[in-house]
């Protein structure tokens, strides 16, 4: 395969952009439609409409998560699969995958609708936040097995070597996104209601992109009957190897749920809106560095199943240099610019001042987001599971969540953003000692199969 060659060859850091570029514009095209539905709101509604949608963010990030522990675990042994010219196993894993996406999100959809006000009322929404957050969720699940298939295919689509097919779906459905946003909230006068609709119906066009790339396109994954074939080994071969992916986004979505409760117990819900922001404008950041990430993953994948192992390493450099870059650059904006970034958003002087010190303080320790992420990402790319769900709990549930709680009964509402670049801090430090760990045994096996190490 000549992708496989390349990917096996070329020059890294051209292999880098190569593959992740694709990624870099397709995720901050989908941050920018959560950018903009959160302007559109907030001009249009109130910071009321911005608490809401971050009250539900919870839920979004746990349906999503789905899509993620799938597509990743996927996507990890269909590159090394295709990394050892193993094409048939490659698409059985797709097709395995696509059954078990679908069928733990029907599963998970049922229960929500059920219980949709219970668990709005779990997740903290006040009594003048609440019939927001129930418009906008309401109307928001329906879209989650399209959102969830989108992520998976997204995924297995980079790791057969096609990054700019994947880039595509995400840029249709975001722009999709876009132009309906203002024809619902503004147009139609429907504010969060429109903002929903306008969401799933771009989740829908998105999907339908990706079942027509299978179906028309020069992709490996010819939908047929013999890919759904189900092999409980794959089967749990995807899970195991994307659980920790899943483990991270079900914690996020604890930290969200505690942030929350934090911020109204602390404060109140103008404090949930301003860190909705904050959250949105970090995560605009974060896109181009997940891009990077994911584009590693794929040329790791091939060349540790070829065990080109210096090439391994390589390409860590490269991507921990760029994406430390980017982090760095997004500190700089955020840390001396938070009142621009802020005023976009809403035109209360009273909202843009409560939200400077909460970015300020949430940044500062954002350039090492970069190394965290890689390191998480390069024990799932070479098929270990468990260092890269240590890294995952490290950061999450070891540092904190355990901070949220602490942190605040010294430093009252601060205490609540303090948790944010304190346990930064302290996950940068044992991702450090695991990928250094993980640096040795490649340099050892080099050692003694080729005598050399570079």
């Amino acid at each position: 395969m000549r992708e496989r060659e390349h990917i096996l060859n070329d020059n890294l850091r051209i292999l880098l952009f190569k593959f992740s570029t694709p990624a870099i514009l397709g995720m901050l095209v989908s941050s920018l439609y959560n950018v903009v539905d959160s302007i559109f709101l907030g001009r249009g509604v109130g910071s009321i409409a911005i608490a809401a949608l971050t009250i539900v963010l919870p839920v979004q990030i746990l349906m999503m998560a789905i899509g993620f522990m799938i597509g990743v675990g996927s996507a990890s042994i269909i590159s090394r699969s295709l990394g050892e010219g193993n094409k048939e196993i490659a698409v059985n894993v797709a097709g395995n995958g696509i059954l078990i996406n679908l069928l733990i999100n029907v599963l998970l959809m049922v229960p929500a609708f059920l219980f949709i006000d219970k668990i709005l009322l779990f997740l903290g929404a006040s009594e003048e936040v609440f019939p927001f957050t129930r418009d906008y969720l309401s109307i928001i699940l329906w879209g989650f097995i399209f959102f969830s298939f989108s992520i998976f295919s997204n995924n297995i689509i980079r790791a057969e070597g096609r990054p700019r097919a994947a880039m595509y779906s995400v840029v249709i459905g975001a722009i999709s996104n876009i132009l309906l946003d203002p024809i619902f909230i503004f147009g139609f006068r429907m504010g969060v209601k429109g903002a929903a609709l306008a969401t799933i119906l771009s989740q829908m066009i998105g999907a339908f992109y990706i079942v027509s790339y299978f179906v028309l396109g020069r992709s490996i994954f010819h939908l047929n009957l013999r890919m759904f074939m189900v092999r409980k080994k794959l089967v749990r071969d995807i899970l195991a190897i994307g659980f920790p992916s899943f483990i991270m986004a079900t914690i996020d979505s604890v930290i969200f749920l505690m942030f929350n409760k934090a911020l109204v117990y602390y404060g109140s819900d103008l404090d949930v809106a301003v860190t909705g922001v904050a959250f949105r404008v970090i995560d605009f950041t974060l896109m181009p560095i997940l891009g990077i990430s994911q584009g590693f993953s794929t040329i790791v994948g091939f060349n540790y199943g070829a065990k080109l192992y210096k090439r391994v390493k390589k390409v860590l450099g490269e991507a921990t240099l760029w994406t430390t870059l980017i982090a760095s650059l997004g500190f700089v904006v955020m840390m001396f610019f938070p009142e621009f970034l802020l005023s976009i958003f809403s035109s209360s002087k009273e909202f843009v001042t409560r939200g400077v010190l909460p970015i300020r303080i949430m940044v500062v320790l954002l350039p090492t987001l970069g190394i965290q992420i890689l390191g998480g990402n390069l024990f799932q790319a070479i098929g270990k599971p468990v260092p890269a769900l240590v890294l995952t709990l490290s950061r999450q549930l070891v540092f904190l969540i355990p901070a949220i709680i602490i942190l605040p009964i010294f430093f009252g509402l601060n205490g609540v953003w303090l948790s944010w670049p304190v346990s930064d801090f302290l996950a940068s430090l044992i991702t450090g000692v695991f990928v250094f760990k993980e640096i040795s045994i490649f340099n050892r096996t080099l050692r003694v199969e080729y005598g050399e190490i570079e």
